[in-house]
């Protein structure tokens, strides 16, 4: 999945795949995640939020998406 560098004090990219409802998140930690059934307007939300971490935290993390570390 491509992603996209974003400025962030936790996040280095973020990847979504409409087809699957797929968002892939890489931290900076060099970690990356999977989350699974995501909408594209929560994707939305997270790449136009003034802080992608407070956004990833609040609406994905606390949302109970699934997901997996890859």
């Amino acid at each position: 999945m491509e992603r996209q560098y974003v400025s962030s004090s936790n996040i280095a990219s973020i990847g979504y795949d409409p087809d699957n409802l797929v968002l892939e998140i890489e931290f900076l930690s060099g970690a990356v995640y999977q989350y699974y059934d995501v909408p594209q307007s929560i994707y939305d939300g997270l790449m136009a939020a003034d802080s992608h971490g407070k956004f990833l935290d609040v609406y994905i993390k606390k949302g109970g998406y699934r997901y997996t570390k890859i």
